[in-house]
């Protein structure tokens, strides 16, 4: 089985209006998981860290610059025809305004509403350490 090792932003905000702490999801428009949501991000290119990667896949997928802030954990699943290994990183935005390029769609969620969205199998195995992050900051 291949193993596929990518990178994802958890691109983490206070809510402009409600000060309150909410991540942006993003829902695939392309590919095997089209219409499923997910962390935004994509695959590690070679001599690239995660950190690199996450900074440039944002940018392109995006047209945002943000800042590799840490890894907040590392997701290993297996998908049906290859397994996946996913470095999850915090980020905040440097510049930009989150343009959707390659994306169906996106909202920001915050601790309430991030099971509202039907997450990619993956992506759910970060869903408690994003959990404790918003409340954290939500403090």
């Amino acid at each position: 089985m291949k193993t596929i090792t990518v990178s994802g932003a958890i691109i983490l905000r206070k809510n402009p209006e409600t000060s309150r702490p909410e991540i942006f999801a993003t829902q695939r428009g392309y590919g095997d998981f089209k219409g499923g949501w997910e962390i935004p991000g994509g695959k590690l290119e070679p001599g690239e860290t995660p950190e690199q990667c996450i900074v440039r896949e944002i940018r392109e997928e995006l047209a945002t610059e943000v800042k590799a802030e840490k890894i907040l954990g590392v997701v290993d699943y297996d998908y049906p025809t290859f397994h996946l290994t996913m470095h999850c990183i915090l980020c905040t935005i440097v510049s930009g305004e989150l343009k959707l390029l390659e994306h169906e769609a996106a909202k920001w969620v915050n601790k309430e509403t991030l099971h509202s969205v039907d997450w990619l199998s993956a992506d759910k195995l970060i869903l408690p350490e994003i959990e404790k992050l918003l409340i954290s900051e939500g403090n």
